[in-house]
Protein backbone atom coordinates (compact mmCIF):
# COMPACT_ATOMS: atom_id res chain seq x y z
CA UNK A 1 0.00 0.00 0.00
CA UNK A 2 2.81 2.45 0.86
CA UNK A 3 4.44 1.78 -2.52
CA UNK A 4 1.15 2.50 -4.33
CA UNK A 5 0.65 5.73 -2.35
CA UNK A 6 4.25 6.75 -3.14
CA UNK A 7 3.64 6.19 -6.88
CA UNK A 8 0.47 8.33 -6.80
CA UNK A 9 2.22 11.05 -4.77
CA UNK A 10 5.27 11.05 -7.08
CA UNK A 11 3.08 11.56 -10.16
CA UNK A 12 1.31 14.51 -8.53
CA UNK A 13 4.57 15.96 -7.21
CA UNK A 14 6.29 15.79 -10.61
CA UNK A 15 3.41 17.72 -12.20
CA UNK A 16 3.96 20.45 -9.61
CA UNK A 17 7.78 20.55 -9.83
CA UNK A 18 8.19 18.78 -6.49
CA UNK A 19 9.70 15.52 -5.28
CA UNK A 20 8.49 13.02 -2.69
CA UNK A 21 10.97 12.65 0.17
CA UNK A 22 9.14 9.88 2.04
CA UNK A 23 5.76 8.22 2.65
CA UNK A 24 4.83 6.58 5.95
CA UNK A 25 1.81 5.23 7.82
CA UNK A 26 1.72 5.81 11.57
CA UNK A 27 -0.72 4.82 14.28
CA UNK A 28 -3.38 2.19 14.11
CA UNK A 29 -7.10 1.64 13.99
CA UNK A 30 -9.09 4.83 13.66
CA UNK A 31 -5.99 6.93 14.46
CA UNK A 32 -3.96 6.03 11.40
CA UNK A 33 -2.04 8.87 9.78
CA UNK A 34 -0.71 8.64 6.23
CA UNK A 35 2.16 11.11 5.90
CA UNK A 36 3.66 12.27 2.64
CA UNK A 37 6.76 14.46 2.78
CA UNK A 38 7.44 16.66 -0.26
CA UNK A 39 10.32 18.92 -1.19
CA UNK A 40 11.75 21.15 -3.91
CA UNK A 41 14.84 23.34 -4.25
CA UNK A 42 14.35 26.25 -1.89
CA UNK A 43 11.75 24.29 0.09
CA UNK A 44 8.11 23.39 -0.46
CA UNK A 45 5.45 25.88 0.59
CA UNK A 46 2.16 25.51 2.42
CA UNK A 47 0.42 25.97 -0.94
CA UNK A 48 2.48 23.10 -2.40
CA UNK A 49 1.40 20.86 0.49
CA UNK A 50 -2.25 21.82 0.01
CA UNK A 51 -2.15 21.08 -3.74
CA UNK A 52 -0.52 17.69 -3.27
CA UNK A 53 -2.92 16.82 -0.44
CA UNK A 54 -5.94 17.61 -2.63
CA UNK A 55 -4.60 15.78 -5.69
CA UNK A 56 -3.37 12.69 -3.85
CA UNK A 57 -6.39 12.57 -1.52
CA UNK A 58 -8.78 12.54 -4.49
CA UNK A 59 -6.97 9.61 -6.14
CA UNK A 60 -6.65 7.65 -2.88
CA UNK A 61 -10.38 8.01 -2.24
CA UNK A 62 -11.42 7.26 -5.82
CA UNK A 63 -9.24 4.14 -6.05
CA UNK A 64 -9.73 3.06 -2.41
CA UNK A 65 -5.96 2.60 -2.06
CA UNK A 66 -5.81 2.67 1.75
CA UNK A 67 -7.63 -0.35 3.19
CA UNK A 68 -9.60 -0.17 6.41
CA UNK A 69 -11.95 2.32 7.91
CA UNK A 70 -10.41 5.73 8.29
CA UNK A 71 -7.10 7.54 8.13
CA UNK A 72 -5.87 11.11 8.11
CA UNK A 73 -3.75 12.34 5.22
CA UNK A 74 -0.94 14.76 6.10
CA UNK A 75 1.32 16.37 3.52
CA UNK A 76 4.30 18.36 4.77
CA UNK A 77 7.97 19.06 4.18
CA UNK A 78 10.64 16.84 5.72
CA UNK A 79 11.89 19.83 7.73
CA UNK A 80 15.35 21.28 8.25
CA UNK A 81 16.52 18.36 10.38
CA UNK A 82 15.08 15.85 7.93
CA UNK A 83 15.61 12.12 8.22
CA UNK A 84 18.01 10.64 5.71
CA UNK A 85 16.74 7.24 4.63
CA UNK A 86 18.11 6.42 1.19
CA UNK A 87 21.40 6.94 -0.64
CA UNK A 88 19.67 9.62 -2.75
CA UNK A 89 18.84 11.55 0.44
CA UNK A 90 22.49 11.53 1.50
CA UNK A 91 23.58 12.61 -2.02
CA UNK A 92 21.15 15.54 -1.99
CA UNK A 93 22.56 16.70 1.35
CA UNK A 94 26.30 16.53 0.64
CA UNK A 95 28.20 19.34 2.33
CA UNK A 96 25.65 19.64 5.15
CA UNK A 97 25.92 18.79 8.85
CA UNK A 98 24.41 15.45 9.85
CA UNK A 99 23.96 13.15 12.85
CA UNK A 100 24.31 9.41 12.49
CA UNK A 101 23.27 6.79 15.02
CA UNK A 102 24.68 3.38 14.18
CA UNK A 103 23.59 -0.18 14.94
CA UNK A 104 27.20 -1.11 15.66
CA UNK A 105 30.22 1.03 16.54
CA UNK A 106 32.67 2.49 14.04
CA UNK A 107 36.00 3.34 15.66
CA UNK A 108 34.41 2.70 19.05
CA UNK A 109 31.43 5.06 18.62
CA UNK A 110 27.79 4.56 17.70
CA UNK A 111 26.94 8.28 17.41
CA UNK A 112 28.67 10.61 14.98
CA UNK A 113 28.18 14.21 13.88
CA UNK A 114 29.89 15.93 10.99
CA UNK A 115 29.71 17.02 7.36
CA UNK A 116 28.45 14.61 4.72
CA UNK A 117 31.29 14.36 2.21
CA UNK A 118 30.31 11.58 -0.19
CA UNK A 119 28.21 8.54 -0.92
CA UNK A 120 30.30 5.67 -2.28
CA UNK A 121 28.57 2.46 -3.35
CA UNK A 122 27.09 1.23 -0.04
CA UNK A 123 28.90 3.73 2.25
CA UNK A 124 28.44 7.26 3.53
CA UNK A 125 31.59 9.31 4.06
CA UNK A 126 31.38 11.72 7.00
CA UNK A 127 34.00 14.28 8.04
CA UNK A 128 33.34 14.11 11.77
CA UNK A 129 33.44 17.03 14.19
CA UNK A 130 36.43 15.26 15.81
CA UNK A 131 38.43 15.85 12.61
CA UNK A 132 38.34 12.21 11.49
CA UNK A 133 36.85 11.11 8.20
CA UNK A 134 34.86 7.89 8.54
CA UNK A 135 33.15 5.55 6.11
CA UNK A 136 29.91 4.03 7.34
CA UNK A 137 28.10 1.18 5.59
CA UNK A 138 24.48 2.14 4.87
CA UNK A 139 23.28 -1.13 6.39
CA UNK A 140 24.54 -0.20 9.88
CA UNK A 141 22.93 3.26 9.96
CA UNK A 142 20.08 3.03 12.44
CA UNK A 143 19.04 6.67 12.19
CA UNK A 144 20.39 9.65 10.27
CA UNK A 145 19.23 13.23 9.98
CA UNK A 146 20.51 16.65 9.11
CA UNK A 147 21.73 18.80 11.98
CA UNK A 148 20.71 22.45 11.87
CA UNK A 149 22.97 24.93 13.64
CA UNK A 150 20.67 27.32 15.49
Amino acid sequence: MIQRVAEIAERAARREGLSVWDVEMAGGGRRRVLRIYIDKPGGATLEDCERISQQVGAVLDAEDVVPGESYQLEVSTPGIERRLLRPSHFRQCLGQQARLQLKEPVEGQRRWEGVLEAVEEDCVVLHAATGKTIRVRMEIIEKANLKFEW
